[in-house]
């Protein structure tokens, strides 16, 4: 191979070297798997159970008013601490002050309605009885007497005779006119004929009066007895109601009257005991020591009944309550066992005993716990409510 032909070889290999070279692919990356998180395993077995847990009152409330109404003094502040049965809220209580007064008012004229029943006889009521019931008396006799002399004086029956006679003559006047029309002589004189037509209606206008005057006496009549006889019966019931009510004031008050007289003090006392109640409701108190731990309304602004007004926590005792303690777990659990809590955030751990487990289930995240109260042994400096704790309940 001669020189030319050698460095055509070698510039040939070189090439192909070279092309190899740039069509190869980079290198790829390879993507470093990722470590998967960790779960937190349990150490739940044996002779333990754990359970994540959260500092909280021992007592704890949130108050409100049963009523409606406007607020008139907010005697608190967040954070103050408070004694039991302390002024925290009140509400305007002009109404209500109002409805005792009323109650109040109520309940004495009933005790005095009762003392009066209760005393017996008193000489003023029967005495004045006994007057009422001679004026009654005195008034039948007085109507009973011009009923009598209506019917038996005969004024009655005279004023009717009188009338029919009166009619009697009017017929008769009439009759004479009629004949002594018909009999007239026609070949008599105008005058002579026009006075007898003048004498027939004459007569005729006599008659009708003297009938009206006969019904009007037999109508005067029996209306006059009527009303004397019903005057009679008036007075005789206004009588009878008189004695009746002497005879009251004599016996004094009935074992019957004495009852629902009780009653009604009854009622009243109980209607004052539901005012005051109205009243006293209208003033939020403090239900046991603590601190106000919020406060959701000020002064002049309108509650309803059931609103949140105040929370109360009593900040010094603090407890434990497990946040989710399985329903797996929980048959292990019994009040009494000890336990020991992890404060997390102080780095301490506390000594504890199970004091209570719900009856009734919760769900978190699609899992039926069960909370635990854990009583502390100790609270150290620093513990807050809201705290998370690790719980460790020793079972065996």
């Amino acid at each position: 191979m001669n020189h030319k032909h050698m460095m055509l070889s070698l510039l040939m290999i070189t090439l192909v070297g070279c092309t190899r070279t740039s069509a190869a692919p980079a290198a790829t990356p390879v993507p470093v798997a990722a470590e998967a998180p960790v779960a937190v395993e349990r150490r739940s077995g044996g002779g333990t159970v754990v359970a994540s847990g959260e500092v909280v009152p021992a007592r704890e409330a949130q108050l409100g008013f049963p009523v409606s109404g406007r607020v008139q003094t907010v005697a608190v502040g967040e954070g103050d601490a408070v004694e039991p049965d302390q002024v925290l809220v009140t509400l305007e209580t002009g109404l209500l002050e109002a409805g005792v007064t009323q109650a109040e008012a109520a309940l004495a004229a009933a005790q005095a309605e009762r003392a009066v029943l209760g005393a017996g006889p008193r000489l003023e009521e029967v005495a004045a009885a006994e007057a009422e019931v001679e004026v009654a008396e005195a008034v039948l006799a007085q109507a009973a007497a011009r009923r009598d002399q209506l019917v038996k004086s005969g004024a009655v029956e005279a004023e009717v005779a009188a009338a029919r006679a009166q009619l009697a003559a009017a017929q008769a006047e009439e009759k004479a006119a009629r004949d002594a029309h018909d009999q007239m002589d026609r070949k008599a004189e105008g005058w002579v004929k026009e006075a007898m037509v003048l004498r027939l209606r004459a007569a005729e206008r006599s008659r009708v009066a003297a009938e009206a005057q006969l019904t009007q006496a037999e109508k005067a009549g029996e209306v006059q007895v009527r009303a004397a006889r019903a005057a009679v019966q008036e007075a005789a019931a206004r009588r009878d109601a008189a004695q009746a009510r002497l005879d009251a004031a004599r016996a004094g008050a009935s074992a019957e009257e004495v009852a629902v007289a009780e009653a009604a003090v009854a009622q009243a006392e109980a209607g004052l005991v539901a005012a005051q109640a109205v009243l006293d409701q209208a003033t939020l108190r403090a239900p046991f020591a603590g601190t106000v731990a919020a406060l959701e309304v000020s002064g002049g602004e309108t509650v309803l009944p059931g609103q949140v007004v105040v929370g109360l926590a009593d900040l010094g005792r603090l407890q434990v309550e497990t946040t989710d303690l399985s329903e797996r777990d929980v048959t292990r659990v019994a009040v009494g066992q000890e336990a020991r809590v992890d404060v997390e955030g102080l780095g301490v751990e506390i000594e504890g005993r199970v004091a209570s487990i719900a009856a009734q289930a919760t769900t978190v995240g699609g899992d039926v716990v069960y909370t635990v109260v854990i009583e502390l042994a100790e609270q150290p400096a620093g513990l807050r409510w809201g705290m998370s704790v690790e719980v460790e309940i020793t079972t065996g």
